[in-house]
């Protein structure tokens, strides 16, 4: 990555923030994540350490962790020393057999769509599922294809910024290695392209992390409750971890007037918390 992207994503990055699009921002720390190797003179040159730094105590744990890793990325980056020739020279024992299976492992002609910026495009989602896949080479290169087809119909055939960016998301959220199962998925056609494509970022996401945004919502939404409704003690609920029926609860309007209220459950004996309407 050029000091030209660099200093393009950084911009967006900071644009992104102060519109409070949080989905554009993920996908640009992915994408800086992915796609640079920091080295001294660019990191001085484009500022974006300072850009990702700042959003290392952002509100959105998704933001907050991905700039903690780029952050740590980068620094080792930097301070990583040459290893020497004799290391990294191929031994007489070096094989192939080591290498990711990718496109140029599989020996996979791109030149398909009679446009560079699609077949490069093409390129990129095949590798993104190819690496840690023992599908037939064929099969996902239909995967590919259907995604790439589907990304230029949404966007009237044109392959400009919005075209890019679009592969550039759905490749670096394909590549994440955390979430096999949504490449799996893809793969496997459980998952279809045209669906595929219009995933939210956190549709996308691997279960730790819903997991984890789950809690953290469930978290925020017993601490948002401050001094509003009263909780009560109560023997009605279970806990289902420590088996015990020793709880507080209160209710709470979380969604439209029409709608169940929301109860929150606290157990008093291990402090454990769960809702239900």
């Amino acid at each position: 990555m050029d000091v030209k992207t660099v200093n393009k994503l950084r911009t967006e990055l900071q644009a992104s923030q102060a519109s409070g699009k949080s989905d554009v921002m993920i996908e640009i720390l992915k994408a800086l994540k992915e796609e640079l190797t920091a080295t001294e003179d660019i990191i001085r040159e484009t500022k974006v350490g300072l850009a990702v730094g700042k959003l290392r105590s952002h509100e959105n744990r998704q933001i907050s962790d991905l700039a903690k890793e780029i952050v740590k990325k980068w620094k080792n980056d930097v301070t990583k020393k040459p290893k020497e020739v004799s290391e990294s020279s191929p031994t007489a024992n070096t094989t192939t057999n080591d290498k990711p299976r990718s496109g140029k492992t599989d020996n996979v002609d791109f030149e398909k769509l009679n446009d560079k910026t699609r077949d490069t495009c093409l390129s990129l989602l095949y590798n993104a599922m190819v690496f840690d896949s023992s599908a037939p080479s064929e099969l996902i290169m239909d995967r590919a294809l259907a995604i790439e087809v589907t990304v230029l119909d949404d966007n009237n055939g044109s392959t400009a910024e919005d075209y890019k960016k679009k592969i550039r998301s759905l490749m670096l959220n394909l590549k994440d290695k955390k979430n096999p199962t949504l490449r799996a998925a893809v793969i496997s056609g459980d998952t279809p392209a045209d669906i595929f494509c219009r995933m939210s970022s956190g549709d996308m996401a691997s279960e730790e992390r819903k997991q984890q945004d789950r809690a953290l919502e469930l978290n925020n939404l017993f601490k948002a409750r401050g001094a509003g409704p009263q909780q009560a003690e109560t023997d009605s609920f279970k806990c289902g971890r420590c088996k015990q029926r020793k709880c507080t609860y209160y209710q709470m309007q979380t969604r439209s007037a029409d709608e169940p209220m929301t109860t929150f459950v606290t157990c008093t004996v291990c402090n454990n918390r769960w809702k239900f309407s």
